[in-house]
């Protein structure tokens, strides 16, 4: 999975990728409430690997291999679709985030329901901590960070399906 994040850990610049290591849900629905499909997966699936521990250790030994400087970092699902307001970014930071998005995480729990290994990695692609370095962003802004960071992603990708193979 990919995702372009707000960057909430003040190590990180925008354009930057990160491995996601760990999430905090803060959705206010969650994707396995309702009736229950035991075919699916189980009904309260464990998700203390929620991002496979097995496949980060290659996509950090691929990155270092391949040169490429590759943060980790936890990522906090928050709904959208505004950006968080100063005071969110504060208290995201203070729980423990180092990036945040609108997205991703019922997509991880659905994957791990299901039994699925799930690797992420999120493009930071504006900063959003400290408050005093909060600034406006636009849709447009966000892309074209994004897109500054999908040629070293495109590397690890391919590498990693290489030995996937």
């Amino acid at each position: 999975m990919s995702n372009a994040s707000g960057g909430l850990n003040e190590a990180f610049k925008a354009g930057e990728l990160v491995l996601v290591k760990d999430h905090i849900n803060l959705m206010p629905e969650h994707p396995l409430r309702g009736n229950h499909d035991e075919r699916m997966g189980i009904r309260f699936p464990d998700m203390s690997n929620a991002y496979d521990k097995d496949l980060r250790a290659m996509v950090i030994e691929k990155s270092e291999i391949l040169g490429i400087d590759l943060k980790q970092g936890v990522y906090v699902g928050f709904q959208g679709p505004s950006l968080e307001t100063p005071a969110e970014y504060k208290f995201l930071h203070t729980i423990g985030a180092d990036m945040t998005g609108m997205s991703t995480v019922p997509e991880v729990i659905v994957a791990n329901h299901a039994g699925v290994k799930v690797i992420c990695f999120s493009i930071v692609t504006n900063i959003c901590y400290p408050p005093e370095v909060v600034t406006e962003t636009t849709l447009e802004e966000v892309i074209e960070t994004a897109e500054a960071a999908v040629v070293p992603l495109k590397k690890i990708v391919s590498s990693i399906l290489l030995q996937l193979v």
